[in-house]
């Protein structure tokens, strides 16, 4: 008997055993891809192709990241972040006392627009399906770096797809990396939306995040409840200087982890969906069509563990299943090792491969929102819903979030939350596999080493500082930066006159530093550039 392959079977359409499966399942006033959403923003969700993979990339320098960035991208990654050390984040040169010893730890340093050229030589933006980036406080940086990048390479900008975090309230509360008063951050970020949809309309200039809420102790109410609260101040600000949220809607995403609490995580999606299409229909009138929530989700890195840290493969796939279960548009893993350090090369692939497995290889593609109608899942859903929507409405009655922020009580309230799960994990109510559940003493600590960073990165970077600042023509730096300060202070948008200055080779500490002339620092974190 001759046995031949079937060249036509599809498996995202049909099971291994040749059972056809359709786009979704349900009754039809059900259907994914319709207000309120809360199936999927689409019908045939991952039918036509996967999720946007994209893992968190940057350390050293922006050299040693470009390689990294390439090996995963030949590997298959559809698009990639740009990780940012702590001092770039928070408004630092690299050569600045203040950021002695952090330099290229966390993520590559960033001082001018050359640092922009070596980071991504050799990579063709258009063909690179997503490039993110971590930039917060310094959203409009982020822009002007990509934008001058583009000018010097002959490339129009709207050639390729940008998606900035630009969401600095969380910052304050949750990963600390601030400049200026909440107020003055808000406004800075709310520059970069306005700019982003007048001259980058293919850009999403913001992320509404959840993440760094959750990451840092919350529960999945406070993660969405946060988002939404927040989102609501971004969206206000941007009303009030004539964005069209109904033009605006389609072109943002709620940043959101994936855990382990694989049916609640699942939930949550869907409830933010629901949360979100009534937000923008019932706020800000945004039409039917244009209320999906697209969801950039993180598998989250707080359950990782230094204790026995190839676990943390399992947990990723997990987490990552809960995404792709719940409907994400953009997915990022993390990699086994991160809580020893900043993740290997081989971490990194493994977890590129973890993706891969789940999109090629289990079936999760075949059917948008497979549990949907499960009673447990329809319940969670629900009663997320009911729980967010109070802490909103909270949130609205002490003023809206950025006032919350301001008053102490955000803080106060997601670190009570943080530290009762901490006690809880102490205790052993909550089960930690390797920690307070199966524990092994006679095993080593790590049966992995931590990812080590050359010691003298942080003097290269210092010396490409000091190299970029003699090309450049210094009258024409301050030239630039005294514009920048005019304009903070009317109140104009600042953007334009940030990629001015960024064109002239002005560095981040020069930039932040003229516009906290103007706007001051946040009390707290003086320290960045006093």
């Amino acid at each position: 008997m001759t046995v031949t392959p079937d060249d036509d079977f599809d498996p995202t359409a049909n099971t291994s055993s040749g059972i056809p499966v359709p786009p979704w399942s349900g009754p039809a006033d059900a259907k994914p891809g319709t207000y309120p959403y809360t199936r999927g923003i689409a019908e045939d969700l991952y039918r036509q192709d996967t999720w946007v993979m994209g893992l968190y990339s940057g350390y050293a320098s922006p050299r040693e990241t470009n390689l990294r960035i390439k090996s995963l991208l030949a590997a298959g990654q559809k698009g990639f972040s740009i990780a940012l050390d702590l001092p770039t984040q928070s408004g630092l040169d690299s050569d600045d006392s203040k950021a002695r010893g952090e330099v290229g730890r966390v993520g590559t340093p960033i001082d001018t627009v050359l640092d922009v050229e070596s980071l991504l030589d050799g990579i063709d933006l258009s063909n690179v399906a997503q490039i993110r980036t971590t930039a917060n406080a310094i959203g409009p940086l982020a822009v002007a770096w990509l934008v001058v990048l583009a000018e010097r390479q002959g490339v129009d900008p709207n050639s390729f797809r940008v998606l900035l975090q630009n969401d600095v309230l969380k910052e304050y509360v949750a990963r600390g990396t601030y400049i200026f008063p909440p107020a003055a951050g808000l406004r800075f970020s709310v520059d970069t939306v306005e700019y982003c949809r007048k001259q980058l309309p293919h850009w999403e200039p913001i992320e509404f995040c959840g993440y760094h809420i959750r990451d840092s102790g919350s529960n999945a109410v406070q993660e969405v409840g946060v988002a939404l609260g927040n989102a609501i101040e971004y969206l206000d600000e941007a009303v009030r200087r004539g964005v069209s949220i109904d033009d605006l809607a389609p072109h943002t995403f709620m940043f959101l982890s994936a855990g382990l609490d694989i049916f609640e995580e699942v939930a949550k999606f869907r409830a933010a969906r629901r949360l979100w299409s009534s937000l923008m229909r019932e706020r800000y009138g945004v039409a039917p069509e244009n209320c999906g929530l697209k969801i950039f989700s993180y598998t989250l890195g707080s359950p990782l563990t230094s204790a026995e840290p190839l676990n943390n493969a399992v947990r990723v796939a997990y987490e990552a299943l809960s995404a792709v279960l719940g409907g994400a548009q953009t997915l990022a893993t993390s990699s086994f090792d991160e809580a020893l350090g900043l993740p290997s090369e081989e971490a990194v692939h493994l977890s590129l491969r973890t993706q891969q497995i789940l999109a090629h290889e289990t079936g999760v593609r075949r059917s948008t929102d497979p549990l949907g109608g499960s009673y447990h899942v329809e319940e969670l859903t629900d009663e997320l819903e009911r729980r967010i929507t109070v802490y909103v409405d909270n949130l609205h009655s002490m003023g809206g979030a950025l006032a919350a922020l301001e008053s102490g009580w955000l803080s106060r309230d997601l670190s009570d939350a943080a530290y009762r799960m901490q006690l809880e994990t102490e205790r052993g109510v909550r089960p930690v596999v390797g920690v307070n559940v199966g524990a092994d003493t006679t095993r080593a600590r790590s049966e992995v080493r931590a990812f080590a960073i050359r010691d003298e990165g942080e003097g290269e970077q210092v010396a490409r500082l000091e190299a970029a600042r003699a090309r450049r023509d210094e009258h024409a730096v301050a030239t630039a930066l005294a514009k920048l300060r005019a304009a903070a202070a009317s109140g104009e948008n600042t953007v334009p006159y940030v990629i001015d200055a960024v064109r002239e080779i002005a560095s981040v500490g020069e930039i932040c530093g003229a516009l906290a002339e103007v706007w001051g620092l946040e009390e707290a974190a003086a320290w960045h550039l006093s």
